[in-house]
């Protein structure tokens, strides 16, 4: 008999989340790729061209006028997925979190070992001199964010065309090599290379938790809200 998540997490003792978008869509952040997300919404270029970085580089503003937008949420607070995880690796049975979303949400829920792939916007940096600056410095002032040195502040998210940080890939790979179970979560596994990257698990149970199918050699398939099944698991030092 197949067994439930319930009983797979009290069997674990070295649990990796892997998530995306669908994580935090229930604090009120949308996703790219579903039927609402901002792939389906009409502007003047098409989002997947604007968070490029030939756009950033060339459009700037116009980057910025739909990252201020679309892409920073700044009052999301972390919904139940992001809390139990953190509920979940204080309680030592998750050991990490390996996230596409920048929203930082997981950090906010408490997580402590969290892996950002596409980078986050609450940490900006100068094109020019290197200084980091918080979130605000994209959201306060209008046009583009300079810094004193006369530089543009960019946000420190990968854009399309840039590759993912070397760092972050070997601590993905490590973490996921190393775990007994890869819990997938919210994501529909089409952005590659991070998709790739479950490429490595050679644990026990392999667990996907999503609410559109999700073609996957998993023991266990929720096509249900991250946030509605984590919210019933009970966390057993």
């Amino acid at each position: 008999m197949a067994k439930t998540l319930q009983e797979i997490i009290d069997e674990s003792s070295r649990i990796v989340f892997f998530g995306g978008a669908g994580v935090s869509t229930e604090s009120g952040i949308p996703d790219f790729r579903s039927q609402d997300g901002l792939y389906n919404q009409k502007y003047d270029y098409p989002p997947e061209q604007i968070v490029s970085h030939t756009f950033f580089t060339h459009k700037t503003e116009e980057f910025y006028r739909f990252y201020k937008d679309r892409m920073i949420f700044p009052n999301a607070k972390p919904n139940a997925a992001h809390k139990k995880l953190a509920e979940l690796e204080k309680a030592g049975k998750l050991h990490a979190v390996i996230t596409q979303n920048i929203d930082g949400l997981h950090q906010a829920a408490g997580s402590k070992n969290v892996i950002e792939l596409h980078g986050s916007v609450h940490r900006n940096y100068c094109m020019q001199c290197g200084k980091f600056f918080p979130l605000s410095a994209g959201t306060e002032c209008g046009g583009i964010p300079k810094c004193e040195c006369g530089g543009t502040i960019k946000p420190d998210v990968v854009l399309y065309e840039e590759s993912l940080k070397t760092e972050d890939i070997e601590n993905a790979i490590r973490e996921i090599s190393a775990a007994d179970t890869l819990i997938i979560g919210g994501t529909s596994l089409a952005v590659y290379p991070a998709a790739g990257l479950v490429g490595y698990f050679k644990g026990k149970y392999i667990v996907v938790i999503n609410k559109s199918e999700l073609s996957a050699n998993a023991d266990l398939v929720i096509n249900d809200s991250i946030g509605k099944v984590l919210k019933e698991i009970k966390v057993n030092c």
